[in-house]
């Protein structure tokens, strides 16, 4: 569960939203760095929607720095999510398909390489690595494993779905309006 916090987070990154308010991306957070987040601001590509306590300064000008910025162009996501690692173990919920374990996850193709598998979003499912050593070249129902879900090809939203699943440790209370997360208020 994340926990909610009401100073600047280490190196006062803000909340990036889409031109309609909805979160760029939930896993991993759309996050940018204040140096970004300035430059941003002042070519005129983002509003300001909630700001630190923290200022920075130059010369001729003192900015409170953006906590939650939205861009002003709206960025279409419907593209095809790209077929990465990180993806599909964010697909398969960070869990290995046949036991369910979350620790030492690699790769497992479902139809094994050796009988003409692919690598591809239909045939690769995470797994742990006793299960992946355990199954090997083999059909898992060879061995009488089952993985608990068919391999898919997931669409942005349903990536961006899974990863509200996963919070970071911390949020800054700016954020809250725009992300939907149960989260514990830091006392």
């Amino acid at each position: 569960m994340a926990e909610v916090i009401s100073h600047a987070p280490n190196g006062c990154p803000a909340l990036v939203l889409n031109a309609d308010f909805r979160p760029l991306s939930y896993y991993p957070l759309s996050l940018w760095p204040w140096q970004e987040v300035v430059k941003a601001v002042f070519l005129e590509r983002v509003d300001v929607v909630a700001e630190y306590d923290q200022y920075v300064h130059s010369p001729s000008l003192t900015m409170r720095l953006p906590s939650v910025i939205a861009l002003r162009e709206f960025v279409k996501q419907d593209r095809s999510p790209a077929f990465t690692r990180f993806n599909v173990f964010l697909r398969d919920g960070f869990k290995c398909a046949y036991c369910g374990s979350p620790e030492d996850l690699t790769f497992d193709h479902v139809v094994p390489r050796s009988k003409g598998g692919r690598t591809s979003w239909e045939n690769i499912v995470a797994a742990c690595s006793p299960c992946n050593l355990r199954k090997g070249g083999r059909f898992a129902r060879e061995i009488g494993m089952q993985p608990h879900m068919r391999p898919h090809r997931p669409t942005t939203f349903q990536l961006q779905e899974m990863g509200r699943k996963f919070p970071p440790n911390h949020l800054h209370d700016t954020w809250l309006d725009y992300l939907y997360w149960d989260v514990e208020l830091e006392t």
